[in-house]
């Protein structure tokens, strides 16, 4: 029987990283809170013993705020834990001691691994970790994990985890920590329960026992002037800097290095917007310009245009007698002449670029003081700057943001962040395509298009913050230093992201394919137009063959960006059209992968409510926009 082994710590900690030095196994790697969200899962060896490796999410307390800190304490009190890895950032000691005395009270063994320890040397911070490892009783080795350094002697160390025995002295709470100690069978269950009167309730059967620990935790709300919460975390804390004191050094280090005044730079708003700016339209010039225009033409032109799709179509020719299974192919809605046409040509390229700017952003460090910048205007839509994470990865993969909007603290702002991705983030392939058909008319025409998306999100969000009942969260967050990108990281995320487009979004590019396919061959698809005809054609302005581009957007929204790039490509729309159709596209209903997630998360109700209200929003400022431009006679 093997063991199992869970990696716990705080966010933006490194944890992904020793993931994949123990298992071999890709994991997003990222260098900003809130990537890991559900269990990763793996295998790997210590010696000759197959292990099996838990990567849990991100948190700073067992304690849990948030449901990602919930998957993390329930893994932990689950009884199929044999060792915990407890990963932390050397220069964040004290966040670190704190969950090590957590995994103390549940009698866990674990072993602590101090990552970032050459940033922590740059800071001139130095822990003495012979000392730390006596007092805390746990083995404890400094790793930098992006380089290697200490994951040999990790791994050796790991089968040597032992229970910590640090105890902290919870003062008046004492009495009735040990009383339910005895109920709950652990210490760290006892705190867990006085912090949260529900968790009992949770992990109990028995009726009177539930009673029991009620009239205990009842007792100590009324003995206790504040929150008990807050009576233990403050106990917890003032432990855990009697140890820090101990074990902890500071050297000064001159404060003037480049990274630290770069980092000044982008956290104040004078400098920060600025420098914002600057990398849109970096972006806009290396997406749209090397990606949509250089590297496109090339495949769709050359590639398919001359080479692929001729020698394919002639086969199908020749070869092919049956016709139903040439159009299937090579027909209008064809496999070969849509979908991977659409996929490889015009998407791909596209989606490379963008990856690469990307990874770059993220492996800089640079998004979390994005976070901190924005953290002011996020309150006015009842969000705060963690809930610019999501929406920064809602860039990458609007389905996957939406999975990592639990990160957040409440559900008020769970259902925001969900309703503003849905309504007016697009994803990587899309705003690659956006970049793409802007480029083709001016920088003006992007900033036009980007201004009216992110008065829609202000506008709504500002709203949703006033209707929807509910408290926000405290914006409370780890910042990482600026560091140059490694060319390793970034080529390692890129071929794993790829990976995941060819293995994820391809084929969802065929099957949205085969259903406009038999949409077109037994008419459904002009049904569908005739529908539509009335919204596309005369309040929108656009070609009825919009429609379809619609259309294919609800299976794939970037599918249906690509669809809009075809007809402007072949001089079907106008660059006023063209504006109107990317706000649509933009503002559109998310894709039905996204919407099957908004099920999972949001429930059927709310998910329905969104998916309505984007689609006839979508329309209705679509339309808006149209008569705006019309009547005021701006042109791009």
């Amino acid at each position: 029987m093997s063991m199992t082994i869970a990696l716990v710590g705080s966010p933006n900690v490194g944890k992904s990283v020793i993931f994949s030095h123990l298992t071999g196994k890709y994991v997003t790697v990222s260098n900003y809170p809130g990537t890991t969200v559900e269990l990763s899962r793996g295998k790997g060896l210590l010696g000759i013993k197959k292990v099996d490796i838990l990567d849990a999410p991100g948190s700073n307390s067992l304690i849990p705020m948030s449901e990602d800190e919930e998957v993390t304490r329930n893994v932990l009190i689950s009884g199929e834990i044999d060792y915990v890895v407890q990963v932390a950032d050397e220069k964040n000691l004290q966040r670190a001691l704190m969950i090590s005395s957590e995994l103390s009270e549940l009698g866990l063994p674990f072993i602590l691994v101090l990552n970032m320890a050459d940033e922590a040397r740059r800071k001139g911070v130095i822990i003495d970790i012979d000392k730390l490892s006596k007092i805390l009783g746990v083995p404890v080795v400094e790793t930098v994990a992006v380089e290697g350094k200490g994951i040999a002697k990790m791994k050796k160390l790991i089968p040597t985890s032992s229970k910590s025995y640090v105890k902290v002295n919870y003062g008046k709470l004492e009495d009735s920590v040990e009383k339910l100690t005895k109920i709950l069978g652990s210490r760290g269950k006892a705190i867990m329960a006085l912090s949260d009167e529900s968790f009992a309730e949770r992990i109990l059967k028995d009726k009177k026992k539930i009673e029991e620990v009620k009239e205990i935790i009842k007792k100590e709300k009324e003995s206790i002037s504040v929150p008990l919460f807050y009576y233990i975390r403050e106990k917890r804390r003032e432990e855990t800097l009697h140890i820090l004191r101990k074990v902890k050094n500071e050297e000064k280090v001159l404060k003037t290095q480049l990274s630290e005044k770069l980092s000044n730079l982008t956290l104040n708003p004078v400098t920060g917007i600025p420098i914002f700016l600057g990398i849109v339209l970096l972006l806009y010039e290396f997406v749209g310009y090397l990606g949509a225009q250089i590297m496109v033409e090339f495949l769709e032109e050359k590639v398919f245009g001359q080479i692929l799709n001729p020698v394919l179509i002639s086969f199908f020719d020749n070869y092919i007698s049956n016709d139903f299974i040439s159009r299937m192919f090579i027909g209008e809605f064809g496999i070969i002449t849509m979908a991977l046409t659409y996929a490889i040509a015009i998407i791909l390229p596209i989606v490379l670029t963008f990856f690469i700017a990307f990874g770059l952003l993220e492996d800089s460090g640079y998004f979390p003081r994005l976070a901190i910048m924005g953290n002011k205007p996020l309150k006015f839509l009842g969000l705060n700057g963690k809930a610019i994470l999501p929406l920064i990865l809602g860039c990458g993969c609007v389905t996957m943001a939406t999975i990592t909007v639990r990160t957040l603290d409440s559900k008020k702002e769970r259902i925001i962040a969900t309703l503003l991705l849905a309504l007016g983030v697009p994803c990587s392939a899309q705003i690659a395509v956006i970049f793409a058909m802007a480029s083709a008319l001016s920088f003006k025409a992007l900033l036009f298009i980007f201004s009216v998306v992110l008065l829609q999100l202000i506008f709504i969000g500002s709203l949703s913050s006033k209707i929807i009942k509910g408290q926000s969260s405290d914006f409370i967050m780890e910042l990482p230093p600026l560091r140059i990108p490694k060319f390793s990281n970034i080529l390692y995320k890129t071929l794993m992201r790829l990976e995941w487009y060819v293995k994820e979004v391809i084929p969802m590019f065929i099957l949205g394919t085969l259903f406009l396919f038999f949409f077109n061959e037994y008419k459904i698809l002009e049904i569908i137009e005739r529908l539509f005809s009335p919204v596309v054609v005369s309040f929108l302005e656009l070609p009825k063959e919009a429609a379809r581009a619609f259309l294919m957007g609800f299976f794939r929204r970037d599918y249906g960006a690509a669809g809009l790039f075809q007809l402007q490509d072949i001089g079907l729309m106008s660059n006023v059209q063209t504006v109107v159709s990317l706000i649509v596209i933009t503002l559109f209903v998310p894709c039905i992968a996204n919407f099957f997630v908004m099920v999972k998360e949001r429930g059927a109700k709310i998910a329905t409510m969104i998916f309505l209200f984007v689609l006839i929003y979508a329309i209705l400022i679509g339309g808006v926009t149209n008569i705006f431009l019309k009547y005021t006679g701006i042109m791009f």
